[in-house]
């Protein structure tokens, strides 16, 4: 039988499991089945059903068998789709995209790629993105929650499948996508002894006293059974077993919401029993949580306390409440409490909030609230572009990928209102350290596109030349040469006509930046100089400042100025470590490479280099991080590592198909690599270069980032010959071969 390896790349992104699934065993085997047979398997059901839980215990066993070495390979007769384990058919991982707390169309295909760790900042569609990152890989992708967009899920599905056939897809939904070749598979409830297990086992985790005795069995039973065995409604029904008895809250549910399993006239009976759950938990919470239960349903995925205070609080909801209140949702199993590397973090599951969203808009509250929560993440954002000049700049980094949805939310209040478009202008530009900071490019453009949309407003002047000169930083990055122009000329002139003397900075200090990678360095020094005056006369200095000095002691090294550079980017990496800033730190520490290489210093540049590496993946900078490990790999060709050199140069170039056109087309930055491709290949000759790029290619980002600072393995040195001994005697008890100890010596001892 033929050996076959596990992939190298193996990976995903599937959440751990907080609490294990009970139960479903004949589900997940069928599944697994369908997933044999089919590319596209969609588990269809009511809310509440149980399907998230059931796909993401389906990916994770699938993840689990992709992670084990295979034994053997299926014969070459199997039939065709069944000659592959899953060791083959997933070895680029299992991805999980959450797609519940997407609205617009636009940002389907950036969910998805960010659900793949895609960075790009090119230009291109985020489909066209998606399409060739997947078209050479083998893997699952898990979609949940795709019922708000099912038309524009299931066409980017279909030309996915198209495009990748080594795709599969695993989705769930009230609804299937209704593609050829899709395999539906509707879940029911669990069978009446699964659902009382399940009911059991989530009373226990909620209070450990709890135990099911032969008088209480009964009335459990019959619990599950007017729950209509929905796994939401049981676990709801489990986070009030704390306070009340079985038969207490079975007397509630017969008697006071009778009326609720009515629902809506022509409702399916589970749809009715879910409705009752709900409502019956809705109608057992007091007052304030209800209300709070309404006003949280405003938020888009996750949410912090500070965020739930400041939203929800009121004069009919104290401010010093809503902490008391947000545990007890959390006890009654309303909320979800999530740990992320921003901290304490909440979330409620979607039909409970959908549940909330309607009571709120009955409320008449709904416009107030949305609101509300737009001023929140517009103040949100202010304070983070401040604190991202300072120590919590990773934090800054880290909570604004966790409020992403949320952000998305209040850019989407502030753009649907004509009045209010300045606001999306000031959120859209505010954020510029999240897009181009964070490799967030392709989204940012998105917002700041549609935010310019619309004619200036009087008397906001400010916020639309903000999202100008952000506008076309972004769009220099992505090396959209023209748009940027465009941007940066409107705000230029736009900043003169309104003496706005830092947008006019910004928009010089822009402009220089693209006369840098135009390979214009005289104009490049010029502008970029003349920003920082102008920048020093307005009184500003945060990230941006620091990077134009950046810039201009590039221009500077590339006219063979290196003290002057040096000069220049040793004061912004004193400044940054006196701030705590580490973003622009990591492009003064590239350009101090790049003088030390010059100067032969080696290992400095390596030192200098590994930090700069480490701070941008940390960042998801990817323009950084690939000029790095192109210099990394010169660094690496100079110290006679050639083989190691090429393994870099060839990870570095799926990087910059992210980036977009390949080192600006500037031949200053274009060096490295040149210098690097010569030497290598002159010393390897060009079939051994080609196959150590090849090899890095194939690294995953993570991996190519280990081995960046890991650094060449170190050559191990000869172990010198032990000096040959004069005498016959010693030679023998050396072992020499040929020597001989003389009779009668003792073993192991020298004679005489």
């Amino acid at each position: 039988m033929r050996q076959r390896s596990l992939h190298p790349n193996t990976r995903g992104n599937l959440p751990s499991e907080l609490s294990g699934l009970v139960g479903r065993g004949g589900e997940l085997g069928e599944l697994a089945r369908l997933l044999e047979s089919s590319r596209l398997v969609t588990v269809t059901g009511v809310g509440g059903v149980g399907k998230s839980r059931l796909v993401l215990a389906a990916a994770r066993r699938v993840a689990g068998r992709a992670a084990e070495p295979s034994d053997s390979a299926p014969s070459d007769s199997a039939p065709e789709g069944l000659r592959e384990g899953p060791q083959e058919r997933y070895c680029d991982g299992v991805w999980l995209a959450e797609l519940a707390s997407v609205r617009e169309p636009e940002l389907l295909e950036l969910t998805l790629a960010e659900a793949l760790g895609l960075t790009d900042h090119t230009t291109r569609p985020p489909r066209t993105v998606l399409a060739e990152h997947l078209a050479g890989r083998r893997l699952l992708l898990v979609l949940d929650g795709f019922e708000q967009l099912v038309e524009e899920t299931a066409a980017l599905v279909r030309e996915l499948l198209v495009r990748a056939p080594g795709l599969r897809v695993l989705a769930a939904g009230r609804r299937p996508l209704a593609l050829d070749g899709e395999q539906t598979f509707p879940l029911a409830p669990p069978d009446p002894e699964e659902a009382l297990a399940l009911l059991c086992a989530r009373a226990a985790a909620a209070d450990p006293g709890f135990a099911v005795t032969e008088a209480g069995r009964p009335v459990l039973v019959e619990l599950c059974a007017r729950l209509d065995g929905l796994p939401l409604a049981l676990e709801l029904a489990a986070g009030r077993l704390r306070a009340l008895s079985p038969a207490q809250l079975l007397a509630r549910l017969e008697d006071r919401f009778a009326l609720l399993t009515g629902g809506t006239r022509g409702a399916l009976p589970r749809h009715r029993a879910l409705r009752t759950a709900i409502g019956w938990s809705h109608e057992l919470c007091t007052a304030p949580e209800r209300l709070l239960w309404a006003r949280l349903s405003v938020f888009a995925g996750q949410f912090d306390l500070d965020a739930a205070e400041y939203v929800c609080s009121g004069p009919d909801l104290p401010v010093e409440s809503v902490l008391d209140l947000v545990g007890e949702l959390l006890a009654q199993s309303l909320l979800c409490r999530v740990e992320t590397g921003a901290g304490v973090r909440y979330r409620m599951l979607e039909t409970v909030r959908l549940y909330g969203a309607g009571w709120l808009e009955s409320l008449g509250d709904a416009a107030r609230l949305r609101r509300r929560h737009r001023d929140w993440y517009t103040g949100l954002a202010t304070w983070c572009e401040l604190d991202w000049f300072s120590p919590r700049q990773h934090e800054v980094a880290a909570l604004m990928e966790a409020e992403l949805a949320n952000l998305r939310l209040a850019l989407e209040c502030c753009l649907e209102d004509p009045e209010e478009v300045h606001l999306g202008q000031y959120l859209a530009g505010t954020l510029w350290f999240y897009w181009a900071g964070c490799g967030r490019l392709t989204e940012g453009r998105h917002w700041l596109d549609r935010a310019l949309e619309n004619l200036p407003q009087a008397g906001y002047e400010g916020s639309r030349l903000k999202a100008l000169w952000v506008l076309g930083y972004v769009a220099a990055l992505q090396g959209d040469t023209v748009a940027s122009m465009s941007a940066l000329y409107e705000c230029r002139d736009g900043a003169a006509r309104t003496e706005n003397q830092v947008a006019a900075a910004y928009a010089v200090h822009r402009l220089g930046c693209l006369a840098l990678v135009s390979d214009d360095m005289t104009r490049a020094g010029e502008l970029l100089g003349s920003a920082l005056e102008r920048y020093r006369e307005a009184g500003e200095l945060n990230s941006n400042v620091l990077m134009c000095q950046v810039e201009l002691a590039m221009a500077l090294a590339f006219q063979g100025d290196l003290a002057g550079a040096l000069s220049l980017c040793r004061e912004v990496r004193d400044i940054c470590e006196e701030r705590g800033e580490r973003w622009t730190k990591a492009y003064a520490l590239y350009v101090l490479a790049y003088a030390a290489l010059d100067a032969g210093g080696t290992g400095e540049a390596r030192r200098l280099l590994a930090e700069c590496v480490a701070i941008n993946h940390v960042f998801r900078d990817l323009v950084g991080l690939v000029l790095a490990v192109e210099l990394l790999a010169l660094v690496t060709v100079t110290e006679g590592e050639p083989a190691e050199a090429a393994v870099l140069q060839g990870a570095a170039e799926p990087m910059w198909d992210g980036v977009g056109l390949r080192l600006f087309g500037s031949g200053y930055f274009n060096a490295p690599r040149l210098m690097c491709q010569e030497r290598a290949g002159e010393l390897l000759g060009a079939e051994r270069y080609a196959a150590c790029a090849g090899h890095g290619r194939a690294l995953a980002l993570d991996e190519l980032v280990e081995r960046a600072l890991r650094g060449p393995e170190p050559k191990p040195k000869p172990v010198p010959p032990l000096p040959r001994p004069r005498s016959a005697a010693g030679r023998a008890a050396a072992g020499y071969p040929g020597s001989r100890k003389p009779a009668g010596s003792p073993e192991g001892e020298p004679a005489g």
